[in-house]
């Protein structure tokens, strides 16, 4: 059986790999899988409309991500922040999944940031007051707090003293250790020139600054800079006891197993699809069994470069639409329209990929999804 795609014709395969839910914590690495949300597709909405978010069906993949002994990375730019996710949804998302973690033992880290801010310039004060009533709702709910990247900081900021006050006052306030969040411009154009500088090299001095002024204070960093010698040479100058968490959707297996001189956790979109596949790999590096990691984690690379190819702040799409297909919602609509976001020859090339590492639960399910996709854009089958 064959399947007509755009750029020709594809033999998919029949069985997927044999990976059940397994619960036990992973043991060498700490991963978080940034998880996405699922709209509700009956929800009569406009892009400009709050989000209209499936709840049921948003809190089930969480739990299939948890089966398997992953992290949530809860309410990122993975679950569409600053991108048809608004403040109040997110915050909505933030208390249903730290008490879903809750009821499951599940791990679960939330995101804090300034998104209720109105458009336009805000100034310091307001950034910061918006940070910490993020914050204080995160650390209500017993999640671990990753203080995301501000597009207001950035706007607001006139240079590198003003994110070490801004991040030296947070820091203070926090409760308990958290973890500081780097992204790029590539992931979302209005960060560039975070920490002060559009000088990696001094953006990355300011950051180590704000860290070691408070060690005790951060749990981690994640670095999602797609820059895998910029990570590694960063994580080589952390204080002790500080975590780097990669972002690195290009690079992450060579980061996560690391080197002599030490290694990468993982806080990363891509194991959002991945999932089981992930946790299976992580699984083999707990037993010391680098070699194989890397042959079960390699494979994915040109997919995840696929997703988050150029603009990379569009990967979401093609992580709902594989979620679609691998039967964990009923649809691939996404909040805010971003589901017309990529085209029909790369989502395409997205289940060629996906299929071929075999990460579909039901292949036969996700040919059938494929074609009705491709019957309903003029791909006859």
């Amino acid at each position: 059986m064959t399947i007509r795609l755009p750029h020709g014709t594809y033999e998919p395969r029949t069985e997927p790999l044999a990976l059940a839910p397994h619960g036990a914590p992973l043991t060498s690495r700490t991963v978080y899988s940034a998880a996405h949300v699922v709209a509700d597709p009956y929800a009569d909405v406009s892009p400009d409309s709050p989000a209209a978010v499936d709840w049921d069906a948003t809190l089930a993949f969480r739990r299939h991500l948890w089966s398997h002994g992953l992290g949530v990375a809860e309410a990122m730019d993975t679950a569409q922040r600053g991108m048809g996710l608004d403040w109040p949804g997110a915050s909505e998302l933030i208390r249903r999944s730290a008490a879903e973690a809750k009821s499951v033992g599940g791990r679960i880290a939330c995101g804090a940031g300034t998104d209720q801010l109105p458009p336009g310039e805000s100034t310091l004060p307001e950034v910061t007051a918006a940070y910490e009533e993020q914050l204080t709702l995160v650390e209500s709910t017993g999640a671990r707090a990753i203080l995301m990247a501000s597009r207001a900081l950035a706007a607001a900021a006139r240079g590198p003293e003003d994110y070490l006050a801004a991040y030296g006052h947070l820091l203070r306030q926090a409760g308990q250790p958290v973890i500081l969040h780097w992204l790029g411009p590539m992931f979302d154009p209005a960060l560039d020139g975070y920490w002060g500088s559009t000088d990696l090299d001094a953006a990355t001095e300011t950051f180590l600054e704000v860290i070691t002024a408070h060690p005790d204070k951060v749990d981690g960093i994640k670095i999602s800079l797609l820059d895998a010698q910029r990570e590694i040479d960063l994580r080589r100058r952390l204080p002790m006891g500080v975590r780097c968490y990669t972002g690195d959707d290009f690079n992450y297996p060579e980061l996560i197993a690391g080197d002599d001189h030490g290694f990468s956790h993982a806080l990363l979109g891509i194991f959002d699809p991945l999932g089981p596949l992930a946790a299976e790999a992580v699984r083999t590096l707990d037993t010391g069994d680098a070699k194989a990691f890397r042959a079960l984690l390699d494979p994915t690379v040109e997919l995840s470069r696929h997703l988050f190819e150029p603009p990379t702040r569009f990967y979401k799409t093609g992580v709902v639409f594989l979620a679609w297909l691998a039967g964990h919602q009923s649809h691939s609509t996404m909040v805010g329209g971003l589901h017309s976001a990529r085209s029909l020859p790369h989502l395409s090339r997205a289940y060629e990929l996906a299929d071929g590492l075999g990460l579909f639960p039901d292949p036969l399910l996700a040919e059938a999804r494929m074609k009705t996709f491709l019957t309903l854009h003029g791909v006859d089958q």
